[in-house]
């Protein structure tokens, strides 16, 4: 059995914002983020981890550098742990008419509709094999390995069902994956099959003081628009202040 922490990266503008961020709008790491992600290195380091992977956008990048120095691993970035292609919601205005649709589109795959896609993006199916290609990878001829994985919250909610055997996807989205939760899961290759168990689900007990004070990534209905002052060119490719 192999061990896999998937570790959602730490705060970044977008989750203040509530901007899709997937391709195009790649922030790093806010302050709160750098020190959300210190704390988080802090929890792995009698974890005896063995590897560490991330996805290509900076905020998850940079929360798995801050691991792999503390335990003076490198870090592995792979395309596959990406966060779900929201097609052209991402360069679309922040509106909650957009977060509706994105909305809607997850719960489609959660009812089994999974050739729903985002428009210009991808669909449930594309989102999964990418994600068990990633891990297929990382796992294949090993056994007795910790592995953590630092990724995006969407990727690893909607996927979770099909890599583990013991999931309702529907309790999961009853409990909010925080900036650097970590999920434990256990694996298996068989076949060129994964066979999963959730351990422990979205744990952000490690976080203390200000890393704690956690903000929500998504617009819900009746949510206000955020306040943008002071963040520029929010329309196609985002550039720093």
């Amino acid at each position: 059995m192999i061990k896999i922490y998937l570790v959602r990266h730490g705060e970044n503008k977008a989750n203040i914002t509530k901007e899709f961020s997937c391709k195009v709008i790649d922030y790093p790491l806010t302050p709160k983020g750098k020190i959300q992600a210190q704390q988080t290195a802090e929890y792995f380091a009698d974890k005896d981890i063995h590897e560490i992977y991330a996805s290509p956008l900076k905020r998850a990048t940079e929360t798995a550098q801050a691991i792999g120095t503390l335990l003076n691993l490198p870090v592995t970035v792979m395309e596959t742990f990406r966060e779900i292609n929201v097609g052209t919601l991402e360069t679309e205005p922040v509106t909650v008419e957009n977060w509706m649709l994105y909305k809607q589109i997850i719960e489609d795959w959660i009812s089994g509709k999974v050739e729903t896609a985002f428009p210009n993006g991808e669909n449930y199916i594309t989102l999964l094999e990418r994600m068990k290609t990633g891990v297929k990878q990382i796992v294949a001829d090993k056994t007795n390995r910790n592995i953590v994985i630092v990724g995006h919250g969407g990727i690893f909610t909607c996927t979770l069902n099909d890599l583990c055997q013991n999931v309702d996807i529907n309790q999961l989205f009853t409990q909010l994956i925080h900036n650097c939760a970590v999920t434990e899961i256990v694996v298996e290759l068989q076949n060129n099959q994964i066979t999963g168990e959730l351990i422990q689900w979205a744990y952000s007990d490690h976080m203390h003081g200000e890393a704690a004070d956690f903000v929500l990534g998504v617009l819900r209905d009746g949510d206000e628009l955020p306040d943008l002052t002071g963040f520029k060119n929010l329309s196609g490719l985002r550039t720093e202040e």
